[in-house]
């Protein structure tokens, strides 16, 4: 038994491994195809191509963003290192946002903001897919590396901003269709106003973005993400030390959260 016990945990790992690699491959191989969509549509079409970006992919996004909810049960498994709660806020607000707010909206739809958070999440997708399945086969480029631990942040904070906006631009249809508002029969009477649930989770998305931020040491490790006060991610980029040296201090864990985020 002691002598087959590795033998069975190596052949575990392979087995999840492969299971993570397939999975990072196929969520690149969406992401890239609707990122490249939007960009050839565009060059081809202009600002028209840009009302219709929902028609085009949505049904591709919508199937990226509802395979990704696999990535909260690799976690609670424990066959992939992250923090939960960082990631199941970021792939809920998606599913609130896509499906909620702009799938039940024709007219939110066609609006610009919508192919602005589409490419916003998009490219930060790609970049974080194509680092993932690099490194699933032991495989770090510095360019690569330094635009997943990096970009990552202003363009995140950039698609909080577009989601918030998404949100804005949608209360008055749901304030005149009453979509999803709920008015429960006598004896309840009490009913949900839904532009009222949409404000509230406004405020609740722009908190828990700061607690989140204040926790992770945004403040005070800003230096971490290639700040001159620190010389621990530049001493990396000019040595070129492998990733993994750099996640074992402690301003390298601090980048994993924010990548995370």
């Amino acid at each position: 038994m002691n002598i087959s016990h590795p033998a069975q945990q190596k052949e575990r790992n392979f087995t999840m491994n492969t299971y993570l690699f397939v999975y990072d491959l196929m969520q690149f191989c969406g992401h890239s195809w609707i990122f490249t969509n939007m960009i050839i549509r565009f060059m081809s079409f202009g600002k028209d191509s840009l009302a219709d970006t929902f028609y085009s992919i949505g049904l591709v996004m919508r199937l990226c963003q509802l395979l990704s909810i696999l990535e909260i049960l690799h976690i609670l498994i424990g066959i992939e290192k992250g923090c939960l709660f960082p990631r199941c806020l970021q792939i809920t607000e998606r599913i609130i946002v896509l499906f909620v707010v702009i799938n039940s909206q024709e007219e939110v739809q066609g609006r610009y903001v919508v192919c602005v958070l589409f490419f916003l999440w998009n490219l930060l997708d790609v970049v974080r897919y194509t680092y993932s399945t690099l490194a699933r086969m032991g495989i770090y480029y510095q360019p690569l590396t330094w635009l997943n631990f990096s970009l990552c942040i202003p363009l995140y904070l950039l698609s909080v901003l577009a989601k918030a906006f998404a949100i804005c631009v949608s209360l008055p249809y749901f304030e005149s269709f009453g979509t999803y508002s709920i008015k429960l029969p006598f004896p309840f009477a009490f009913s949900i106003y839904f532009p009222y649930v949409l404000k509230m989770y406004l405020l609740v998305l722009f908190i828990g973005k700061y607690v989140i931020f204040q926790k992770a040491g945004f403040q005070h490790n800003w230096d971490a993400c290639g700040n001159k006060k620190s010389n621990q991610y530049s001493s990396f980029c000019k040595l070129k030390l492998p990733l993994p040296h750099v996640l074992q201090t402690t301003r390298g864990k601090f980048i994993t959260s924010c990548f995370d985020l």
